[in-house]
């Protein structure tokens, strides 16, 4: 698949050391990029060490419109002494759960007090282009990144780092799901055209541990969250306000912490029908593992049987941990939760075979429920459904 970034800016991963209060965080000396591509109406988020192709990153997380946030982690008042930075810290959180990622920016500082942790106004700018992003907006990188112009800090001439003609990118610049409104290369930078930073930094306590996700977990919800959009999109976002009866929703009833211990102590009859909701070109290749051979068509019933009999029970609770624990099977639980939220509960309920009241309509009417009440309808469904299998 050809990748066109919508913008590409010079950054590092944060390690987390959450054995001791406060949390410290160690920046990964690794030079990387982070960088945004569109696909399928959804954007990614990605980050790579600059010395992989850019369709083989490290990090690859599909994102919900307004789920994720992009933040500079405030260094002027943190919330204890101890957790002043000396570096420039971005967290990625979820409005979904409490998964954070944190990133150090790569290039150098700029404040002519000699603070790492200082953000010019570039650094900013490039934060909030890649928050909007991130909720969904159309955004003229090109445009945004023109606009500013850093202070008098920003004067010096004695860095070696090239600017990059291209960080500004070409193209229809209302149109960046399309690629290059504002793209960056694949070797293009963002914020201040510095030196790159080399040295590891200690941050603060900002943050949770940062998991890697694997190519197959993410494989297996993106098909997921492909169906539930187009769920909404059968709903046309009807039905109820989204405001009413308060019920938790999906993500946080299917915490990792509830649903692992499950897999831990479920039958190994359980986990392999847990596994046939996984797509067949999954088991497959997670069977025959990194020096497997490509496969070009879909996997026949008798190749996913024998992928199936061949893994131990071991491996298969591990497949699926690995999916349970992805932040897109969150993201997934989400855009569900919203669909629902919606209007969607009858198309969703009917199209996963789920018996809810009243056909997921309101009592006595044809308006389809939504809110908290959709989402509970949902729930006690999916209880009596299964109760009768």
């Amino acid at each position: 698949m050809s990748i066109t970034p919508i913008i590409t800016f010079k950054a590092g991963r944060c390690n987390i050391d959450d054995t001791s209060k406060p949390w410290k965080v160690t920046a990964d000396s690794r030079p990387g990029y982070i960088y945004l591509y569109s696909d399928d109406d959804l954007i990614h988020f990605c980050w790579r060490p600059r010395n992989v192709p850019l369709n083989e990153p490290d990090l690859d997380l599909v994102m919900v419109p307004t789920d994720g946030h992009f933040t500079p982690y405030n260094t002027r008042n943190p919330s204890e002494s101890s957790a002043k930075t000396n570096g420039r810290i971005f967290a990625l959180k979820f409005t979904s759960s409490s998964q954070r990622y944190l990133f150090w920016l790569q290039s150098k500082p700029q404040g002519q007090s000699g603070d790492p942790a200082w953000f010019s106004p570039r650094d900013l700018k490039i934060g909030e282009i890649v928050d909007q992003l991130l909720q969904g907006e159309e955004v003229n990188v090109n445009r945004e990144l023109a606009s500013v112009r850093n202070n008098t800090d920003d004067s010096r001439r004695d860095d070696e780092d090239e600017t990059m003609e291209d960080v500004e990118g070409h193209g229809d610049p209302h149109a960046h799901h399309h690629g290059g409104s504002g793209g960056a290369g694949p070797g293009a930078t963002g914020g201040d055209f510095r030196q790159e930073g080399e040295d590891s930094r200690d941050g603060g306590a900002d943050g949770a541990r940062a998991n890697n996700t694997t190519n197959d977990a993410a494989d297996a919800v993106r098909n997921f969250l492909a169906s539930i959009q187009g769920s909404q999109k059968l709903s046309g976002g009807g039905g109820q306000s989204a405001q009413g009866k308060l019920y938790p929703l999906l993500n946080d009833l299917l915490e990792p912490s509830t649903t692992i211990p499950m897999l831990d102590s479920a039958s190994d009859e359980y986990v392999d029908n847990l596994l046939s909701y996984l797509p067949p070109m999954v088991l497959v290749l997670t069977q025959q593992g990194e020096n497997g051979d490509d496969i070009d068509k879909e996997p026949s019933a008798e190749s996913v049987e024998a992928a199936k009999q061949a893994m131990s029970s071991g491996q298969k609770r591990a497949l699926l941990k690995k999916v349970l624990r992805s932040p897109q099977f969150t993201q997934s639980l989400v855009s569900l939760t919203s669909a629902l939220r919606d209007g969607g509960l009858p198309t969703v309920a009917g199209s996963l075979g789920i018996a809810v009241e009243n056909g997921g309509l309101v009592r006595g009417g044809s308006v389809p429920l939504g809110g908290g009440d959709a989402v509970e309808a949902f729930v006690e469904g999916v209880k009596k459904t299964v109760q009768k299998k």
